[in-house]
């Protein structure tokens, strides 16, 4: 009958991450092959790890990190050109192998392409010195080492991409493993601390959103009350007009028609009236 395999955690605390691994009897010292692409951000990075055991459970500490072939690739572009060099430089704990790889904007020069190989190279032997083997594995994948070369390589010619395509070390026996192992602890730390300052602002921002929501709200009853008083303002206007015009119209009437049939009535009945009384009084002189 078949045995069920079974799988092993795996702490990698240079990228906060754990891992499942089949369980073996040589697991200590075994590797394995990460592709941190997507990581990354799109950066085709492979990370060779070393397990090693540490006490009850298993960690894997960097060995070898290589830039990708096809992002290499993806980087070139026509009329430029490339440097690259291998050397090996003392790290503060162990020796490692630098293979830098540069690409410059336009074509240029044998003499350029020497004095930044050189340059790169100056740089790179000094940097190493001051620093751990896992410090600088961190530095690489996060971009601070690159960083910290362009000023140096910028002096002599602009470049369109800087970076290592090879940083390993052949001497993984020498690492301080409890340092590696503290530092991962303060990144874990670190990291929490950031989530929770990213929440901070995240609610901060929620708050300010809803309060800008609540004005764009009121401002907007308002500015409906406004059109609606300006709407009834409108309204009140054209009626006033409309009164008006209607006036003007009867005045016209008066000038060009006359006084109106109501004015002519009220006349012919005081015509009448007056000539009522002369007949009745006509009588009474008579009669003296």
């Amino acid at each position: 009958m078949a045995l069920k395999k079974k799988f092993v955690e795996v702490e990698v605390p240079i990228i906060n991450t754990t891992l499942e691994v089949l369980e073996s009897d040589d697991i200590d010292k075994r590797t394995i092959k990460l592709d941190l692409s997507r990581k990354m951000k799109g950066k085709g990075i492979e990370v060779t790890f070393s397990i090693f055991k540490n006490e009850n459970h298993l960690v894997a500490l960097p060995k070898r990190i290589i830039l990708l072939k096809a992002y290499i690739r993806r980087m070139m572009r026509k009329r430029t050109n490339y440097v690259e060099d291998s050397f090996t430089a003392n790290a503060k704990d162990v020796e490692v192998i630098i293979k830098p790889f540069l690409i410059t904007r336009k074509k240029v020069s044998r003499a350029v392409r020497k004095n930044l190989r050189n340059t790169a190279k100056e740089f790179l032997l000094e940097y190493v010195k001051e620093k751990t083997f896992i410090e600088l594995c961190d530095e690489i994948l996060s971009g601070t080492l690159q960083r910290e070369m362009i000023p140096k390589l910028k002096k002599v010619y602009p470049l369109s991409f800087n970076d290592l395509r090879v940083f390993e070390t052949s001497q993984m026996d020498k690492i301080d493993f409890k340092a590696a192992l503290e530092k991962g602890s303060m990144k874990k730390e670190k990291k929490s601390q950031a989530e929770e300052i990213t929440e901070e602002l995240a609610k901060a921002r929620e708050l300010v959103k809803k309060k800008q929501e609540e004005k764009a709200k009121e401002e907007k009853k308002e500015k409906a009350k406004e059109i609606k008083e300006e709407k009834e303002a409108e309204a009140k206007e054209t009626q006033r007009k409309g009164e008006l015009g209607h006036i003007a119209q009867e005045s016209l009437q008066d000038k060009n028609l006359g006084l109106p049939k109501e004015e002519a009535k009220e006349d012919d009945s005081e015509e009448k009236k007056e000539k009522k009384t002369k007949k009745t009084s006509k009588p009474k002189a008579k009669e003296e």
